[in-house]
């Protein structure tokens, strides 16, 4: 399996984020992705390879041009205005405020384009999410040139980042990125599954109303857990997209015979869809320890998730998002990883 790795994402080196209320110590840090890079050079899995540079072109595909200007730009916006540190927004345009006029103020603006006061805007933001698309992107293009399967490691994650906002963490879709570009390389079927313990409510927006990519989700129940107001069992898609998204709520403290229940099922429908490419949108928060998750899973569990995802026998991109047992995390990722390589040799080409 080969590994792109992000070199530039510890560019965005949070120091303090707001969670539940309280400031604290941030959870998205450098070294979730440290301890990761620790465990695969570790491991006999496959060689690292360099990002290509893309460009901004596949981001727009996605996301609003207006939002990637703001969020290039913002932290030195901040600093022009006598700002110092990090960038929180505390405004928001919500139920019956205007959000389709772009406000001069930077305050309104940072209101405009998130989603929470969990992700602060720091200096290197910017380069550390636009070089974690690329190193998605370039995942990508060994995939569609026939690899069975890549690996990308990047932060910050991206799987609540919708088309025009920022939140949870995450600034740039790296699953909705590439498969909006996997669709423009000619793949008619994709399937996102997103096993993060928190509902990429970013990737589903995108794509809620198309049946060209398929969204599955397994992840803490909205009526408790983060992102609260997206994620429920009865979001099945809308208009053509009717029937091409698919969520699995467990509620906190789920076992893991109830998480393996919801996944099973969810691999009964991709198999019927038939993916030309699987995107999975590897989150292990879902770890027993994590610090901000509330499910069981442990390194067998991680492992027999990547068997059973090898046994699809699908073309496969995994994409780094949460996980925030920063000792525990690298392990509980080369699981799922080794999981998936040890099932997939000797299995037939794809």
């Amino acid at each position: 399996m080969k590994i792109v790795y992000n070199e530039r994402h510890a560019q965005h080196a949070a120091q303090k984020e707001f969670f539940r209320g309280q400031l604290v110590d941030a959870f998205e840090i450098p070294a979730r992705a440290d301890y990761v890079l620790q465990a695969l050079q570790a491991s006999d899995l496959g060689p690292f390879v360099p990002v290509v540079d893309h460009g901004r072109a596949p981001l727009e595909r996605v996301h609003a041009p207006a939002y990637l200007r703001f969020i290039e730009g913002a932290h030195a916006e901040w600093q022009a205005l006598g700002g110092e540190g990090e960038a929180f927004p505390a405004v928001w345009p919500v139920r019956s405020l205007r959000s389709d006029v772009e406000p001069r103020s930077f305050a309104a603006r940072m209101g405009l384009y998130s989603m929470d006061s969990g992700s602060p805007l720091t200096a290197g933001t910017w380069a550390a999410a636009y070089w974690g698309a690329q190193a998605s992107l370039t995942a990508l293009d060994l995939v569609l040139a026939g690899e069975r399967s890549a690996y990308c490691l990047t932060r910050p994650p991206g799987h609540h980042a919708g088309a025009d906002f920022f939140g949870g963490y995450c600034f740039i879709n790296n699953a909705a990125v590439t498969a909006q570009a996997a669709r423009d390389a000619g793949r008619q079927r994709v399937a996102i599954l997103d096993v993060d313990y928190h509902h990429g409510n970013g990737t589903q927006a995108i794509f809620y109303e198309r049946p060209d990519v398929f969204f599955l989700s397994i992840h803490g129940d909205p009526q408790t857990e983060y992102p609260f107001f997206l994620g429920h069992a009865d979001e099945r898609g809308a208009g053509a997209g009717e029937g091409f998204n698919a969520n699995y709520p467990l509620p906190a403290g789920a076992s893991n015979e109830q998480w393996f229940e919801a996944f099973e099922k969810a691999l009964v429908q991709l198999n019927a869809y038939a993916p030309e490419l699987l995107i999975v949108s590897l989150g292990v928060d879902t770890y027993g320890g994590d610090p901000i998750s509330h499910f069981r899973l442990d390194e067998p569990e991680f492992r027999r998730m990547g068997q059973s995802l090898a046994s699809l026998q699908l073309p496969t991109l995994f994409l780094q998002e949460g996980g925030y047992a920063t000792a525990a995390i690298g392990r509980n990722v080369q699981a799922v990883l080794a999981g998936f390589a040890s099932t997939a040799q000797g299995q037939p080409g794809v």
